[in-house]
């Protein structure tokens, strides 16, 4: 990326794209400081590769069978979830140390759908799987709520895709 102020830049004005039929009544959520830009390129689209500027991501990208493809390569839902499940890992767990919570053993696994929307184009909807083993389920549910609040996929996600939590 040879232009980062889009990125690290936050402008004092929250553009509006929705359909006027509802007033913007969310929080918002954008970073008041970037602390970290991640710079990914894709070649080919879903029959290509990726690879990141640092060289810690370079993959051949493929469609997977049930959309047609041969699946052999990975997909952005894959990636999409992997990114989910361990952002979301992290503040579950940035909440339960800030809380006094040991969370050895947890784990988040997400699933990530595709499929077309009504507006002509596609949608994605999102699972999350947690499991807390060592914590009460009551504690626990309140853990799981506060990280969701926190983690920043769920509040870029927020009111666009459909997130299911399932605490197990």
């Amino acid at each position: 990326m040879t232009d980062d102020t889009a990125v690290e830049t936050r402008s004092d004005t929250r553009p509006d794209t929705r359909p006027d039929t509802r007033p913007d009544t969310r929080p918002d959520t954008r970073p008041t400081k970037i602390m970290y830009v991640a710079e990914a390129t894709a070649h080919g689209g879903r029959d290509g590769y990726i690879s990141s500027q640092d060289g810690q991501i370079d993959l051949k990208v493929a469609m997977p069978p049930a959309m047609g493809g041969d699946g052999d390569g990975t997909n952005p839902e894959q990636l999409f979830a992997a990114g989910y499940s361990s952002c979301f890992h992290n503040a579950l767990v940035l909440v339960g140390r800030r809380a006094g919570y040991d969370l050895t053993g947890s784990t988040v696994a997400a699933k990530v759908g595709i499929g077309p929307n009504q507006q002509r184009g596609y949608g994605l909807a999102v699972a999350l799987s947690v499991s807390l083993p060592i914590i009460d389920q009551d504690i626990a549910a309140k853990l799981v709520d506060a990280a969701h609040q926190v983690c920043p996929y769920s509040n870029a996600t927020r009111d666009n895709i459909d997130v299911t939590i399932v605490l197990g």
